[in-house]
């Protein structure tokens, strides 16, 4: 059959995907999505879509107005399954095919694979698929996006005030995703650390000053900080980035006049245990406190991974980014929550013995 989607990259995306044709239909599978239903390419290429993909959800109608306005469709927790295999809890992405008129692309995300596809733990060609394709789809996706900011703001020279509300929203909405796109990117895009000394305060300083002035000028700031505590071994602007995505977090999740703690501590007896089964100290504690509400208990365990989001139109990306670049630069992070009291707790590594004393305090 002549191929809608380029075989090479429609082989490695890593999680169930089905092609479908303008009758809804099969018109492809790829190797995941066969492991997933247990059933083969063969088996599958022809049959109706709901034959062979059993979904415990009425999604024939939404499908059916997505499908009719050439619009993505979003479903979580729902149960997919198939004749030969027992029903898994998935999310579902429908999504029109722009290279393929009439055709959709159905991705099938089964949770349990989701929650250990983290970031910090995803490695091989698994990994580089997902952020390959992860990115290639931002950066096609960013294209159209321009024109369609660009149309709107044309029509909008020549509207009255009503219909100006309608354009403005285009505008708003696809600066919104673009926004999104661009964090997307950041995950493939992002360098190895430039590790060196740094004084951890420095950069909460720089982080507390900017976030006052902006994003959390509605908010509180309270140091507590250890003076003598020593030099971190880290990338100082990935930290910044860090810092400032946590502080973004709290503020967001704050009333007017809340508050914000940024605490620093020394605990000599902290190790972690690597992947390599080597247990690595890291001794240097920096905490971001808030008194918001605090995480909603059914994403607490999963806020690390991508795409979790307790809040509204959130992209649960953000966290996702501040878990990858703390394991890149050898750290760890970990969060408590409850009603009032979350607590974002950062575990650094000290300056390593063999780097030449910088003479710096």
């Amino acid at each position: 059959m002549t191929h809608v989607v380029d075989p090479s990259l429609w082989n490695s995306i890593p999680v169930p995907a089905l092609l479908l044709a303008p009758d809804d239909t099969i018109a492809d599978s790829n190797p995941a999505a066969e492991a997933f239903l247990n059933l083969s390419s063969r088996s599958l290429t022809g049959a109706p879509l709901w034959d062979k993909v059993m979904i415990d959800a009425a999604l024939e109608e939404p499908y059916a107005k997505a499908r009719e306005q050439k619009s993505s469709l979003f479903v979580n927790d729902v149960d997919v399954g198939s004749g030969e295999r027992p029903p898994m809890q998935c999310n579902i992405q429908f999504a029109p095919l722009q290279s393929a008129e009439g055709y959709m692309l159905m991705m099938i995300s089964p949770r349990e694979v989701a929650s250990r596809l983290t970031l910090n733990a995803v490695s091989g060609r698994a990994a580089k698929s997902a952020i390959g394709m992860a990115e290639m789809l931002a950066h096609e996706i960013k294209n159209p996006l321009a024109g369609i900011t660009g149309a709107a703001q044309l029509l909008s020279m020549n509207l009255e005030n009503g219909d100006l509300e309608l354009t403005d929203l285009i505008v708003e909405e696809s600066r919104r995703i673009v926004q999104l796109l661009e964090q997307v990117e950041q995950f493939g895009n992002l360098r190895p650390p430039l590790s060196k000394a740094v004084n951890i305060h420095d950069l909460l300083d720089r982080s507390r000053q900017s976030a006052s002035v902006g994003f959390g000028a509605h908010m509180m700031f309270i140091e507590d900080y250890d003076p003598s505590l020593p030099q971190t071994w880290v990338d100082p602007d990935q930290m910044l980035q860090v810092f400032l995505n946590l502080l973004k977090n709290a503020s967001e999740a704050g009333q007017e006049g809340g508050s914000i703690r940024l605490r620093t501590f020394y605990e000599p007896s902290l190790r972690v245990r690597r992947a390599d089964g080597n247990h690595v100290r890291l001794p240097l504690q920096v905490e971001i406190i808030d008194d918001g509400p605090g995480l909603p208990p059914d994403i607490a365990s999963d806020v690390f991974e991508p795409f979790v989001s307790g809040r509204e139109n959130g992209t649960g990306l953000g966290l996702a980014l501040v878990s990858k670049i703390i394991a890149d630069n050898g750290g760890w992070i970990s969060v408590e929550s409850i009603p009032g009291r979350t607590v974002f707790r950062l575990s650094l590594p000290l300056v390593p013995k063999d780097v030449t004393d910088t003479g710096e305090d």
